[in-house]
C-alpha cells in the first residue's frame, strides 16, 4: 500500500500531536493537553509561507508528520536554507517507506524554494534515526546545541 503526503489540516492536529508524543524520551518529553495552544500552533504554521506542516495517510489515518521550514539567509549568496522538524513517523510503520515518502516530499519543496541546504537535528540518543537520516543523504557535519528558555 502506498502511502500519501499531503499538507495538515486543523483536523490532523490531535494525530499529530499523538505522533510527536512518540519522540519520548524516558518521559522527557510531554505533549501538553492544551487544545488551544494547539489550535493557536497551527494556526500560525498555517499561516507561514515559509512553513510547510506535512502529514503521511494510509487509508485516511495520519501514520507520519514532518514540518518543513524555509529560512532566509545571507550566507552563499542569500539562498534559503531548509530545516526539517519534528519528523515522526507511527512506530508500527517505521520501515515501511513512509518516512523516505516524508522526507522526499519535503526535500521537493526545499529544492522548488531554492533552498541550497537541507538541515535537521536529532537526538545523540536516536541512534535508529541517524541510520534512517544516513540513508536518506544527510551526513553528520556539525555539533548542536541548545539552550532552554522557558519550562514549557
Amino acid at each position: 500500500m502506498s502511502v500519501g503526503i499531503r499538507d495538515a489540516v486543523a483536523a490532523d492536529v490531535v494525530a499529530i500531536v499523538a505522533l510527536l508524543d512518540q519522540l519520548s524520551l524516558g518521559g522527557e518529553r510531554r505533549e501538553s493537553a492544551d487544545a488551544y495552544a494547539y489550535a493557536r500552533a497551527f494556526a500560525a504554521i498555517a499561516a507561514d509561507p515559509r512553513q510547510s506542516l506535512l502529514v503521511a495517510e494510509l487509508d485516511g489515518v495520519v501514520v507520519g508528520t514532518a514540518t518543513l521550514i524555509v529560512i532566509a539567509n545571507l550566507s552563499h549568496g542569500g539562498t534559503a536554507v531548509a530545516q526539517l522538524e519534528s519528523v515522526v513517523v507511527d512506530a508500527g510503520r517505521r520501515g515501511c517507506g513512509t518516512g523516505e515518502a516524508l522526507v522526499e516530499e519535503c526535500l521537493r519543496r526545499a529544492r522548488a524554494a531554492g533552498c541550497f541546504r537541507a538541515q535537521l537535528t536529532s537526538r545523540n540518543e536516536r541512534v535508529d534515526a541517524h541510520r534512517f537520516w544516513r540513508r536518506c543523504g544527510f551526513v553528520p557535519t556539525h555539533s548542536g546545541f541548545k539552550l532552554r528558555l522557558s519550562e514549557g
